[in-house]
This record gives C-alpha cells, structure tokens and sequence, in this order.
C-alpha cells in the first residue's frame, strides 16, 4: 500500500498536471531525424486506423492506473542480483493481461511473447526489474509537495508501467501485429549487473529483430548510441609482513597507489567520448602491516570500440610497470604481482539515424507533439543489440522526475500519458498491424 494511501489524489494530481502539459504544449515538428516517404507512409497508415486511435485515447484514460501500477511496482524492492520478488509480481500482472505463456527465465528475466498473425519479425520490447539500492531501502512511495518521492521510482518503474499500459490496449483494441512482439522485465542492467538480463535474452532468443528498451521518466531524446565500457578489479598481492619487523619487503599498497598515480595521468581524448577513474580501493590488515592485497575497481568509458581497446591496454600496462618500480625498490626478494579481473563488459555500438527504428521514434514524438532535443549515446540495455548490429534504441517513458539513484528519486505525472503513446506507436509501425500495414521492421540475418 502506499505510503500516501489515497488513490484520488493519484487522479487529481494526474489531471492537474495534464491540463498544464495541453497548455504548454508545442507542436512543432523536429528537424533532428530524416524521414523516409516509405516510413511516413506507413506511420501514417498506423496513426489514421480507428482502433490505433482508440488505443492511444485508452493509454489517456488509463493512466491513473498505469500510475498507481507504477506505484505498487515502486515498492516491490528489487536490489541488484536479488530482483525476484518483482520479477514474480511482473509475471502475475503479464498473465492477468493474457500473456498466459509468460515465464521467468534462467537469468531470471520475466518474458511475454504476443503471437503476430505469422511471416513479420520478432520485436522485443524491455524494461529493467532492478534498481541500484541495497536491501533494506525504503520503497515507500511518499507524496511531497507535489511530486511522489521513492527510490527507483522513474527508473525503471516507470518503464515497467508503461509496458504493461502497452499490452493492455493493444488486447482491449483487438490490435493483431503481424510480428511477434516480446515484452519482458529484465533484470541486471544497473551496476554489477552488467546487462546480464538483455545479455541472456539476446542469446536464447537470436532471432530477435529489433529492440526499444523503455527507460526513465523525461521524453526528450532517442538514444541510438551505445557508451561501452569496460570495468576491472586490479588486484595486487604480496607476502605482506609485520611493518617494523618484516620492513624491507615490497607492499601491495604502495604498488597499487604508483598504479593509481600513473593511471591518473592518462590522457584521453574528448572525441569519441573517452572517460575513466579508480572508483574503490580496498586491502591491507591494519595499520602496523605490510599490504599483502590490495584492489581498485576502475570504470573505462568510451564510445569508440578502439578507443576502449587502447584505454584498457593502456591501464594495464601502467599497472605492471607500478609493480616492477615497487619491486625494484625494495630489492629481489620482492614479489609483487597484479591480476586483472574483469568485473563489467558493456559493448559499444550504434544505431545508425536511417534505420527505420530511429525514425518511427521521431514520427511518433511529432505525431504527439513532443520536442525532440537529440539523439543521444549513453549506456542502456540496447548496447547489447546494437554491438549485434540489430537495431535499438532506448526511450524513456513518460512523467517528469529526477534524482535517479539516489534515496531522493522523485516522479511527477506531468504528461506520463505520452510514454506509453510513443511505445505503442513504435511497436505497431515496426511490426506491422493485420490488414492495416506492413512491417517496416527487417527480419534479422545472423
């Protein structure tokens, strides 16, 4: 139950926010992303079919509910490696909207496929169970001047809403796409996670054409970039020693800080985007010891695939040339050593502006007359497809919010509505309605 308890104001807060977006609202059209005639065709086709029309009303009417599903997701917690209690829920709420196949897989990701009529592409369509907060935070959706505070509550909950609002209409409407689509809550693509959900998805579903991962609150840009990155703990050893009585022997510590200090000084360049930096470090007994271990965890970025590659040798190679210096030091009977594990592995990749993916994306924020501002490149779960070269993009979901991992996550249902607008329009474009339009989604060769 939430925190706040009163499902009115759910609906009055909603209302009042969607007379303010229809009074600010613009209908320029974007000039960011290039159209095709035989895209815009199509798209045309899909909006100017009555029951599309009657199923993005229905998105409108519903999404009260679709916010208070947002809610009680909110505060399913859903830690990382532990999202399984959402993850049942999730599955409840596919099989009371007739996805009755749904399962959870071995990764743990819940998975609902919507036979299309036969002969169109498969499509899959995604948002992520897990969070970044640690068991034992507080969930509890608290209403604040105006906005709803909860940890996790725009990312991914809000996703997560919208896709369910998604199935919904597309049953109530009687919409037959002439693909499969896929929904599914995946997990594992905070942190650590590493993108294992979409990673296993991909692997036991190959034949997956085209992906839309929905993630976050503000509808402002299509990302069709992949940031990749690359994470490793660096972990230095030695024979350790008492610090008076041993002294003279070689330190884990010291070997890692030379490693930190020349690691510092790499430079890298500003285009393509190329980042990184020692996040933790850990080791040693206690004070009066010579560091027999010692780890730092360093986070590389880039979104150049060769880029990465370089930065990545580059650590390394200084790493080993600070344990060769903190042997020589302290003489040949130093025996300092450093391992590299890898702890995260996020692929680069792109979606190039002509794909239709990208430009039914746009068709479709023009179409409700939100502002496009850019396409973007970040790390979402569609890096991995991207990296496949299958096409996909990530938008987000609807709503207005902020503070994003952090406790004070706060989400406002300032034209929520439009999340699940967009998602709707996008999946029936690429997969094709039955005697409406054809697929403008490619099957996928491997």
């Amino acid at each position: 139950m939430f925190f706040f308890n009163n499902d009115k104001l759910v609906l009055i807060i909603f209302y009042a926010y969607f007379i303010l977006f229809i009074n600010n609202s613009s209908s320029a059209q974007q000039d960011i992303v290039s159209v095709e005639n035989l895209v815009v065709n199509t798209f045309d086709q899909i909006t100017s079919d009555p029951q599309v029309q009657a199923a993005l009303l229905r998105i409108l009417e519903t999404e009260p509910q679709t916010i208070r599903e947002q809610f009680r997701i909110t505060e399913i917690p859903a830690p990382p490696f532990k999202e399984d209690r959402r993850a049942d829920y999730y599955l409840e709420q596919m099989h009371a909207r007739g996805l009755s196949d749904a399962y959870i897989d071995s990764e743990g990701n819940v998975i609902g496929i919507r036979k299309g009529t036969g002969g169109g592409p498969t499509f899959l369509i995604a948002a992520h169970l897990d969070t970044v907060f640690p068991e034992g935070t507080d969930t509890r959706v608290e209403l604040r001047g105006g906005r709803y505070y909860a940890p996790g509550i725009g990312d991914d909950t809000r996703g997560l809403a919208a896709l369910l609002s998604v199935i919904d209409v597309l049953n109530e409407n009687k919409l037959n796409t002439v693909g499969d689509i896929i929904f599914a809550g995946n997990v594992g693509e905070e942190g650590r996670g590493d993108l294992r959900g979409i990673k296993a998805i991909f692997r036991d579903h190959p034949y997956i054409d085209g992906f839309v991962s929905v993630d976050g609150t503000r509808l402002r840009r299509i990302t069709n970039g992949g940031t990749g990155s690359r994470r490793f703990e660096f972990h230095f050893k030695g024979p350790g020693g008492h610090s008076f009585g041993a002294f003279g022997l070689a330190s884990a510590i010291h070997a890692m800080g030379r490693a930190i200090a020349k690691i510092s000084e790499i430079e890298t360049p500003r285009f393509p985007k190329t980042t990184f930096t020692v996040g933790t470090v850990e080791g040693g007994t206690s004070v009066n010891s010579i560091a027999a271990d010692a780890i730092f965890a360093i986070d590389m970025r880039s979104n150049d695939r060769e880029q990465l590659a370089q930065l990545e040798a580059r650590a390394k190679e200084l790493a080993l040339e600070a344990v060769d210096e903190e042997n020589t030091r302290w003489g040949e009977s130093s025996t300092i050593t450093v391992d590299f594990n890898l702890i995260g592995d996020r692929p680069t990749g792109r979606t190039p502006p002509e794909d239709p993916i990208v430009q039914v994306a746009a068709l479709a924020f023009d179409e409700l007359g939100i502002e496009l501002q850019e396409l973007s490149t970040s790390s979402t779960d569609s890096n991995v497809p991207m990296s496949l070269g299958i096409p996909a993009i990530t938008i987000a979901g609807g709503g207005n919010g902020g503070g994003a991992h952090s406790p004070g996550e706060w989400f406002i249902p300032l034209d929520s509505h439009l999340g699940p607008q967009v998602a709707l329009l996008i999946a029936l474009s690429l997969s094709g309605i039955e005697g409406t339009s054809k697929p403008l989604l490619k099957e996928f060769e491997n």
